[in-house]
């Protein structure tokens, strides 16, 4: 099928309606980023949502507030609060004077002090009597005890206006809220990875044809409603309902049965904040070899029967290059073949170290809202007042085993068992600590056995004298919610088989990917993906790559300055993306690059298209 760039400029001064909204989600972001660190961060109480509705020139009721947080409501996220401020619009000069002139019986612009102290004090949300004064000593009374209400609405509106403007001037100076992404931010970068200096400019738009996977088709698409105030470019790629997974990956097991195998499980962990960490893993290579990389969703053997959450979610693995130091990599090559639930590549690699750094997209792996009928139940006590561990309980810690035995072998080494212990407590368990579970807990090998596992979290629950909480916390920790099921982890497995030697993978940390995953999958997109110019703006690229069952598009900004880049979904269908938002803006540092989106199939089982206009705001 064709890909081609659809460019448009709009009329010098016509302000396009993307544009506005550009600047409504900048306007959010700035609101939001003065009461959080991070707009990733979700608003926990009431007294949250007033506060950052405050600082977005709302002045919100308790009704209004109740309105979206309800009793069943734990948290909001900065979607949410986008959505709230467009529907609670600011009140203007005009309402403000109706109700005050409702009020006013006598219709001359004042209203007694007394009067309105009696209004604010009894009616609505009521206000004490000192908040009615400290707001009464900033407003205009004259000298018979009234206030002129129409510079009080002057007033309200200035300081309104002044809050919005000082939550927008500390975002331009500050470096850090910068260069964070609007929207919801889930997946691998949080900011520009910058670019390392002058190279060949990439590859323009083709006029040729190009070989796309049976079922996948691009063109040329304007969305009406997507037009822009400087210059925009769109992409159009229709896939097939059964070919997601057309990039087959073929493991031909007559000719590598006699390759050399290794493998590891791991697993991604989604922070509160929605960022993803994972296991991180070093190969070494003893000799050139041909290989086969792989990596799938693991399905723990012990769940049999549950719903497996986590297998529908997207998995990758980016092949890093160790040259003289470890912080210096190279990308190799990333598993863009498909078979099912598992990517993988085949390929040479030369002797030497590499890093394995496993990668989601973050489309599926997410926080979602969903109702919990019931806390589960942990512990109980037997007839003679022992406690004892659930089966509910027992099976989720087997679950919990089958994922940090990272080797299969069905024990826990001390160094497996610290990865557990860095992700539920922060810390890890030293060698003399280790030998005292030795001598309380099953082992075999110096290495703690499942029977010894369960027992040691008995253990806790005993020194807590029943208490759940701290096994709460671990579980929770780990991707569970309180049904018992990982809906915020997918465990995984990586395998590589080499046809000359034996390959060795060793974890080495648990962590969020970085700037050097952040900046394999820019490069990935780059290197494999078509280019697009912004027309207008020649140092302005969106790069569109389809890997499988997941489309990527990364923005390249080559020029000196800073550019905030509208994004409009609103044509796709059938589609999700990691950021949550359909329409979003980014802001890309000079001389850097980033992810503007990772997209994936809503329901796999029917046609969707990926239909997305980037515009220079």
């Amino acid at each position: 099928g064709n890909q081609k760039a659809t460019h448009s400029e709009n009329p010098q001064g016509k302000k396009s309606q993307h544009a506005e909204e550009a600047i409504f989600y900048m306007n959010c972001r700035a609101a939001y980023l003065t009461v959080f660190k991070s707009s990733l961060e979700n608003i926990k109480s009431k007294e949250q949502l007033g506060l950052v509705l405050q600082q977005a020139g709302r002045n919100p009721s308790q009704k209004t507030i109740n309105k979206y947080w309800t009793p069943q409501t734990t948290s909001l996220n900065f979607d949410d609060f986008c959505a709230i401020l467009k529907k609670e619009k600011p009140a203007t000069k005009n309402e403000l004077l109706e109700a005050f002139g409702k009020i006013d019986t006598d219709k001359d612009g004042y209203i007694l002090h007394d009067e309105l102290c009696q209004i604010l004090t009894t009616r609505g949300d009521k206000m004490t009597w000192e908040e009615v004064t400290s707001i009464t000593k900033q407003a205009d009374f004259n000298c018979s005890g009234k206030l002129d209400y129409n510079k009080f609405c002057e007033l309200y509106l200035s300081t309104s206006e002044q809050c919005c403007r000082a939550a927008r001037a500390r975002l331009d100076t500050d470096p850090r809220l910068r260069q964070q992404h609007f929207g919801n931010q889930t997946g691998d970068s949080s900011e520009g990875i910058t670019l390392p200096g002058p190279k060949p400019s990439p590859r323009a738009s083709r006029k040729t044809d190009h070989k796309l996977p049976k079922g996948d088709s691009r063109a040329p698409s304007r969305p009406s409603s997507a037009q822009s105030s400087k210059a925009s470019t769109s992409t159009t790629v229709t896939v097939g309902a059964s070919s997601s997974r057309s990039t087959k990956l073929i493991i031909e097991p007559d000719t590598m049965k006699e390759w050399q195998w290794a493998q590891s499980k791991g697993c991604f962990y989604l922070e509160e904040n929605g960022e993803i960490i994972s296991h991180k893993y070093r190969l070494h290579l003893p000799q050139r070899s041909a290989v086969c990389v792989t990596i799938k969703p693991f399905k723990i053997p012990q769940a049999g029967g549950k719903s497996c959450h986590w297998l529908s979610v997207d998995t990758a693995l980016f092949i890093l290059k160790e040259s003289e130091t470890p912080e210096n990599l190279q990308l190799v090559s990333f598993t863009e073949l498909q078979n099912e639930e598992m990517f993988g590549w085949r390929g040479e690699l030369g002797a030497g170290l590499y890093w394995l750094l496993p990668f989601t997209t973050g489309c599926r792996l997410r926080k979602v809202k969903t109702q919990i009928p019931g806390e589960a139940k942990l512990l109980w006590r037997d007839e003679d007042g022992e406690l004892a561990l659930t089966k509910e309980f027992r099976a989720a810690l087997l679950d919990i085993f089958e994922t940090i035995d990272l080797d299969g072998n069905g024990l826990l080494s001390l160094e497996e068992y610290n990865f557990f212990e860095l992700r539920t407590s922060g810390e890890k368990c030293d060698q003399e600590a280790w030998a005292v579970c030795k001598e309380n807990f099953e082992m075999k090998k110096n290495e703690l056995t499942r029977q010894g596992f369960l027992d040691l979290n008995l253990m806790e629950a005993n020194d807590q004298d029943g208490d759940p909480w701290d096994l709460w916390v671990t579980l929770l920790s780990l991707g569970y919610n309180k049904a018992l099921e990982m809906t915020e982890a997918c465990p995984f497995v990586i395998a590589m088989c080499a046809e000359r030697c034996k390959p060795r993978i060793k974890a080495i940390s648990l962590e969020a990917g970085g700037s050097q995953l952040s900046r394999a999958v820019c490069s990935s997109v780059m290197n494999k993906g078509e280019a697009k110019v912004l027309q207008g703006s020649e140092n302005i690229f969106i790069y569109t790559h389809r890997s499988g069952s997941r489309i990527t598009s990364v923005i390249e900004n080559k020029s000196e300055n800073k550019v905030i880049i509208h994004v409009n979904n609103e044509q796709s269908k059938n589609c999700l993306n990691n950021r949550g938002l359909r329409v979003f803006a980014v802001e890309v540092a000079p001389k850097s690059m980033m992810v503007s989106q990772h997209v994936m199939a809503l329901n796999e089982q029917e046609e969707w298209i990926y239909s997305c206009v980037h515009s220079l705001v």
